[in-house]
């Protein structure tokens, strides 16, 4: 039995999930930046416009947009299960005092709507918010030295990281950082209560805890036989042989995961901020990763994972794979030494395809854009100005939950 249906990383988009930025933007600091995985504040009222102009481009595409926030109240109130949600996500914020956990809970819970119990839950919950209270544990003397109860969820608005949408399965994720592994709990709730899914008998080939990370940007559904995943700052070769024998004992028929290996490095954080596939023989490329990368080719027989090396010619083995003729690899800024790391750093290798050659690009990478509109893509352009401070583009903040076989 096979519903939710991501066979490719380019066929018509039909639905998507996306998170509209929210507080959790408001609750980030200069000081704990870097533990946020930030490395500019973006402006919270600048980065909905443009999330708003970006949703609407996929509307005008024909792509149903589904909001994170939506799916996640919907499945909290269909199972009856607010408090045991509160329960879980506070059991995993590393607060430890009895009466803070006590009245954070009696405070969430007290939400009356559960889509806004839900968004404060992302956001944040600031110290100064609550009343001052008698300290009763060794623990209030220190942690009150930090300004957040809980921390807020920054990256949420890059939907792709937390769980990924493959075939007619998911792969709920273990992320590589403590500040973004809460958000696979939305996940894990969406699945099993949400009425979309509740009985679909949905395919996990992985699951958030397993100890081993895994992220949705290094997962590239290439076609129905073939998977790309990274080896990167973000993904384990470990999780990946995990996430292999559950793929390939599923009902699917995925025969092939190509592991590309690159440098574990900020810039090159997930596989899809150095290559993405536009059209059947078109992907964007990253001309740095070019020189280090190996490709080893995971297969499955009689019940064994098989590994083979593929050297380091990225046009042979995906012609081989994926049964091209030719392939043609784009360089991000045109391979350029000033204009290639300066774009992929705005995330010019992150395009999102909504149909075959047709995809969605920042405004900034303008030496990328125009390569692409001469190799024959079709454009949409967006604004990028808020978005892209935090280190993600178009492929990064979606999730799509549907595309027609191509």
């Amino acid at each position: 039995m096979k519903k939710i249906q991501v066979f490719s990383e380019i066929g018509r988009l039909k639905q998507v999930i996306l998170h509209r930025p929210g507080n959790e933007l408001c609750n980030i600091s200069p000081d704990l930046m870097t533990d946020f995985l930030f490395d500019e504040v973006p402006f919270l009222r600048g980065a909905i416009a443009e999330h708003d102009a970006f949703a609407a481009k996929l509307r005008d595409c024909g792509a149903e947009v589904i909001y994170l926030e939506d799916l996640a109240s919907e499945a909290i109130e269909n199972g009856g299960v607010r408090e045991a949600f509160v329960d879980e996500f506070i059991g995993e914020t590393y607060v430890t005092s009895k009466d803070e956990i006590r009245m954070l809970k009696d405070f969430l819970l007290s939400i009356p709507k559960t889509r806004d119990m839900v968004l404060q839950i992302m956001a944040g919950n600031r110290r100064t918010s609550f009343p001052k209270r008698e300290y009763t544990s060794l623990v209030d003397f220190v942690d009150t030295e930090y300004p957040f109860i809980t921390n807020p969820m920054p990256n949420l608005y890059f939907t792709r990281d937390s769980f990924s949408i493959i075939g007619s399965g998911v792969s709920l994720n273990h992320m590589w950082s403590v500040i973004r592994n809460r958000e696979t709990l939305f996940g894990k709730y969406i699945f099993k209560y949400h009425p979309r899914f509740q009985n679909s008998a949905i395919p996990f080939y992985y699951d958030r805890d397993i100890p081993y990370n895994i992220e949705g940007g290094d997962q590239l559904v290439l076609s129905d036989k073939v998977l790309a995943i990274g080896i990167s700052q973000r993904t384990e070769a470990r999780a990946i042989e995990i996430f292999a024998e559950k793929l390939f004992a599923g009902p699917d028929g995925f025969e092939t995961i190509l592991a590309f290996k690159f440098p574990a490095k900020r810039a090159f954080m997930h596989l899809d901020t150095v290559f993405t596939m536009v059209d059947r023989d078109l992907f964007t490329i990253h001309p740095e990763i070019q020189k280090h990368l190996e490709v080893i080719a995971v297969t499955m027989k009689n019940g064994e994972l098989k590994f083979e090396h593929q050297g380091r010619v990225l046009e042979d083995v995906l012609q081989k794979y994926l049964h091209l003729d030719k392939v043609r690899l784009l360089p991000c800024g045109g391979g350029d030494p000033v204009d290639a790391p300066s774009e992929q750093w705005s995330d010019g290798s992150n395009t999102f395809a909504v149909a075959p050659g047709e995809i969605i690009v920042y405004d900034r990478n303008v030496v990328t854009n125009k390569l692409l509109e001469d190799a024959g893509a079709k454009l949409h352009v967006i604004p990028s100005a808020e978005l892209s401070r935090g280190r993600g583009g178009p492929r990064c903040m979606t999730m799509p939950l549907f595309r027609e076989e191509i």
